[in-house]
Protein backbone atom coordinates (compact mmCIF):
# COMPACT_ATOMS: atom_id res chain seq x y z
CA UNK A 1 0.00 0.00 0.00
CA UNK A 2 1.31 3.93 -1.07
CA UNK A 3 1.51 5.81 2.12
CA UNK A 4 0.59 9.16 1.15
CA UNK A 5 3.06 11.18 3.53
CA UNK A 6 6.65 11.12 2.26
CA UNK A 7 9.25 13.28 2.91
CA UNK A 8 10.02 16.09 0.52
CA UNK A 9 13.68 16.30 1.64
CA UNK A 10 14.33 12.99 1.18
CA UNK A 11 13.08 13.27 -2.45
CA UNK A 12 14.91 16.67 -2.99
CA UNK A 13 18.44 14.95 -1.45
CA UNK A 14 17.42 11.91 -4.05
CA UNK A 15 16.82 14.39 -6.97
CA UNK A 16 20.32 16.00 -6.03
CA UNK A 17 21.93 12.67 -6.67
CA UNK A 18 20.01 11.98 -9.62
CA UNK A 19 21.09 15.54 -11.27
CA UNK A 20 24.97 14.26 -10.52
CA UNK A 21 24.91 10.89 -12.31
CA UNK A 22 23.85 11.59 -16.08
CA UNK A 23 26.37 14.65 -15.51
CA UNK A 24 28.84 11.81 -14.85
CA UNK A 25 27.62 9.78 -17.42
CA UNK A 26 27.76 12.06 -19.93
CA UNK A 27 31.16 12.78 -19.13
CA UNK A 28 31.85 9.28 -19.58
CA UNK A 29 30.55 9.16 -22.72
CA UNK A 30 32.21 12.15 -24.38
CA UNK A 31 35.78 11.48 -23.09
CA UNK A 32 35.55 7.57 -22.71
CA UNK A 33 37.68 7.78 -20.17
CA UNK A 34 37.28 6.17 -17.08
CA UNK A 35 40.33 5.71 -14.81
CA UNK A 36 39.97 8.60 -12.32
CA UNK A 37 36.78 7.53 -11.16
CA UNK A 38 36.27 5.00 -8.19
CA UNK A 39 34.64 1.84 -8.79
CA UNK A 40 34.48 1.17 -4.97
CA UNK A 41 32.46 4.60 -4.35
CA UNK A 42 29.82 4.17 -6.66
CA UNK A 43 29.66 0.18 -5.53
CA UNK A 44 29.17 1.42 -1.90
CA UNK A 45 26.51 4.18 -3.35
CA UNK A 46 24.57 1.43 -4.97
CA UNK A 47 24.53 -0.57 -2.04
CA UNK A 48 23.16 2.59 0.16
CA UNK A 49 20.30 2.75 -2.85
CA UNK A 50 19.56 -0.48 -2.23
CA UNK A 51 19.31 -0.73 1.31
CA UNK A 52 17.14 2.53 0.63
CA UNK A 53 15.12 0.86 -1.05
CA UNK A 54 14.83 -2.13 1.02
CA UNK A 55 13.51 -0.05 3.71
CA UNK A 56 10.74 1.70 2.15
CA UNK A 57 9.61 -1.98 0.42
CA UNK A 58 9.63 -2.85 4.18
CA UNK A 59 8.80 0.05 6.65
CA UNK A 60 7.86 2.99 4.36
CA UNK A 61 6.72 2.38 1.07
CA UNK A 62 5.82 5.59 -0.82
CA UNK A 63 6.79 7.51 -3.55
CA UNK A 64 10.21 7.86 -3.05
CA UNK A 65 11.11 4.35 -3.92
CA UNK A 66 11.09 5.24 -7.23
CA UNK A 67 13.66 8.16 -6.27
CA UNK A 68 16.15 5.57 -5.01
CA UNK A 69 15.54 3.28 -7.74
CA UNK A 70 16.30 5.70 -10.72
CA UNK A 71 19.39 6.86 -8.56
CA UNK A 72 19.97 2.55 -8.86
CA UNK A 73 19.81 2.78 -12.40
CA UNK A 74 22.11 6.08 -13.07
CA UNK A 75 24.37 4.44 -10.71
CA UNK A 76 24.29 1.05 -12.17
CA UNK A 77 24.96 2.48 -15.67
CA UNK A 78 28.11 4.74 -14.56
CA UNK A 79 29.81 1.43 -13.22
CA UNK A 80 28.63 -0.25 -16.39
CA UNK A 81 30.66 2.14 -18.12
CA UNK A 82 33.34 1.79 -16.29
CA UNK A 83 33.60 -1.43 -16.55
CA UNK A 84 33.24 -1.06 -20.19
CA UNK A 85 35.93 1.44 -20.52
CA UNK A 86 38.69 0.57 -18.08
CA UNK A 87 39.86 -2.15 -19.72
CA UNK A 88 40.17 0.17 -22.72
CA UNK A 89 41.67 3.22 -21.14
CA UNK A 90 44.26 0.67 -19.24
CA UNK A 91 45.41 -0.74 -22.66
CA UNK A 92 46.11 2.63 -24.43
CA UNK A 93 47.56 3.60 -21.40
CA UNK A 94 50.06 0.41 -21.78
CA UNK A 95 50.55 0.93 -25.59
CA UNK A 96 51.69 4.60 -25.01
CA UNK A 97 53.85 3.81 -22.19
CA UNK A 98 52.52 6.33 -19.63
Amino acid sequence: MLEKSFSFFEIAMLLCFAVSWPISIFKTLKTRFVLGKSVTFMIIILIGYVFGIIHKLLYAFDVVVFFYALNFILVGTDIGLYLYYAPKNKRERLKSGT
